[in-house]
């Protein structure tokens, strides 16, 4: 008996489905595409219940006959590609003829279109790949498609769908894909009839700044820095943050001939130009668009499009992070001379208004100032140092330690100002009768403050700092939504925000430990915390506790006094697991005698 057997167009077109509509964000990205390459010059997009009840595109492009209506949500069936060759030579968004098979074969499809030689226009309706109607209508020339129910007659699907406030967000996430790359197209997004952007016009700076306004104060786009360079590869051009802008979360953009790409590869080749500018977890910002001729990339490698080959990837990783450092030099946001560097000093440019002149100069440039070092006179630190005995925020009087679970303590071992001693203004030594513990100072506060600010979530003991002059601050839409839902949330930690407005927020009070530091750029990270975290409320108090923990702690380099260093210790050793940082860095590590002798 034979067992192999072709499957139904239907069950075909689900499991097609399965790998291009993931979630709403994947149809919308779909059917904008499509509005895109029909020519529209204004696309409106409506969504309901985060596009789970319903989806809705209204374009004016050039709409569609009766035929190309009823024939465009067959499988493989496109207009943009003819032959194989024409893969590599796109011009157009989509080419598979997949996505609006996968999409009604999921949802119920509602579409009307109509071209503008048309004196009527065509209405569609198909619900689970079945047509259920098709008939002339009175409609606007372009095309309106609505998609109702995504995943209604696959529930497995539908479960696995996040919360409103997620999907949301990550529909917005694919919108800003598209619409930055496109600013002379018009968009128009209402969630649940509310007008979420209203986007005219413009210029590529202008989308940006439209998209990304955080802070009426500062405007987003006064951080970015034009990037232009044409070469026979490639061109690029497009806008690279200043270094001083550069924090956790910040937008970071790749887009090559008009589509959205990732990149590991070119997004290693900008922060190479960024080398010894950043610190810690900082990004910066960047919008950068890559003009290509078509035979020179691969765009057909994965469903989603956003994974694309290049055939020489190398040449043009050296000159994307040449074009990168040039920019930050040509702004004078870089350091201009490099004493350790061999080049054409001639060449160095000239700052101010001084006009060169032809000079001649016997220089020695073997000779480096910065590498000829003499021994210091012993003990000159005490010379020059001055105590800094400011109390570190939340240290109380200090408590007995419990043993830690992963280290091995001297049970007999007393932490006293005459057993603790600081190095380089960022290490503890607490010395024991049998061994030396070595402390990371700063992960050691971030530890105690991480415990601090948890027990806040649970108990509600937050301490508010009211401003003299509350701080108004203006979110991007998905960060507007993030913060609306995590409102109580950061009360709890002793935030007191007010929504003024759909993405505008005052904030009126601050936790009292983070004291003078700038309360919006600390609001600003925690968001882009929560943006990298799952839906479980227990996941965002995590990082929610760990990044305000992170802004309070002492930095290195500030000088604490011994009975500090004291306190801080007594403090970190009670902890149930004071080794290492939630984010799993290590804080604490011991020396025995063994170990130091070993080095001798």
């Amino acid at each position: 008996m034979d067992i192999i057997h072709l499957l139904p167009d239907s069950v075909a077109n689900q499991i097609a489905a399965g790998e291009v509509i993931q979630r709403p964000s994947s149809c919308l990205k779909e059917l904008v595409e499509n509005s895109l390459d029909a020519g529209a010059t204004h696309i409106q997009i409506v969504v309901v219940d985060a596009g789970r009840t319903m989806l809705q595109v209204v374009d004016n492009g050039s709409g569609m006959s009766a035929t190309d209506a009823r024939l465009a949500f067959e499988r493989h069936a496109t207009s943009k590609i003819r032959t194989a060759a024409d893969l590599f030579s796109l011009h157009t968004m989509g080419f598979r003829g997949e996505a609006l098979a996968s999409i009604c074969a999921v949802a119920q499809v509602v579409l009307t279109t109509r071209r503008e030689e048309d004196e009527v226009g065509t209405l569609l309706e198909i619900n689970g790949s079945e047509v259920v109607r098709q008939e002339p209508c009175q409609c606007q020339v372009g095309t309106n498609m609505k998609v109702r129910n995504l995943f209604y007659n696959v529930p497995a699907r539908r479960r696995f769908l996040k919360k409103d406030a997620t999907e949301m967000r990550q529909l917005l996430q694919d919108f800003y894909r598209i619409a930055l790359v496109y600013p002379k197209v018009a968009f128009t997004l209402l969630d649940n009839d509310e007008v979420v952007l209203d986007l005219p016009v413009g210029t590529y700076k202008q989308r940006i700044e439209q998209i990304f306004q955080r802070n009426t104060r500062r405007q987003f786009c006064d951080q970015l820095i034009d990037v232009k360079v044409n070469t026979q590869i490639v061109n690029i051009y497009g806008f690279i943050g200043k270094p001083e802008g550069a924090q956790k979360g910040n937008p970071q953009y790749f887009f090559v001939n008009g589509r959205y790409m990732r990149h590991p590869y070119f997004h290693k080749a900008v922060l190479n130009a960024y080398t010894g500018m950043l610190q810690g977890e900082q990004q910066p910002a960047y919008f950068l668009y890559f003009d290509i001729a078509p035979e020179a990339i691969d765009v057909n490698i994965h469903p989603t499009k956003t994974e694309i080959k290049f055939a020489d990837e190398q040449s043009i990783f050296q000159i994307l992070s040449a074009a990168v450092r040039e920019a930050i030099g040509k702004f004078n946001v870089s350091p201009s001379i490099d004493f350790d560097r061999e080049g054409d000093y001639e060449s160095a440019p000239v700052r101010g208004n001084a006009v060169p002149t032809s000079l001649s100069i016997t220089a020695n440039r073997e000779y480096n100032p910065f590498k000829t070092r003499q021994t210091p006179p012993a003990n000159w630190e005490r010379l020059y140092r001055t105590p800094d005995t400011t109390p570190i925020n939340n240290v109380s009087a200090p408590i007995e330690p419990e043993p830690m679970l992963d280290l091995q303590l001297d049970p007999q071992v007393t932490i006293t100002a005459e057993s603790v001693m600081q190095f380089d203004d960022r290490y503890i030594f607490c010395a024991q009768p049998s061994s030396v513990l070595v402390v990371d100072r700063y992960l050691a506060h971030v530890n105690v403050l991480y415990n601090v600010f948890s027990r806040r979530f649970e108990d509600s003991t937050s301490c508010s700092q009211q401003l003299l002059f509350p701080d108004t601050i203006d979110l991007s839409a998905d960060d507007a939504r993030l913060l609306n839902s995590a409102l109580d949330d950061f009360r709890s930690l002793g935030f007191d925000i007010d929504a003024i407005g759909p993405e505008s927020f005052v904030i009126n009070g601050v936790p009292s430990e983070l004291g003078e530091q700038n309360d919006v750029r600390t609001l600003l990270d925690m968001i882009a915390e929560l943006s990298e975290a799952s839906d479980v409320r227990e996941q965002w108090h995590r990082r929610m506790a760990l990044a305000l923990a992170r802004k309070v702690a002492v930095p290195n380099g500030k000088r604490l006094s011994a009975d500090e260093c004291v306190d801080l210790l007594t403090r970190l050793l009670r902890l149930p697991t004071p080794a290492f940082t939630p984010d799993g860095k290590r804080i604490v590590t011991t020396l025995s005698a063994k170990d130091i002798a070993a080095l001798f």
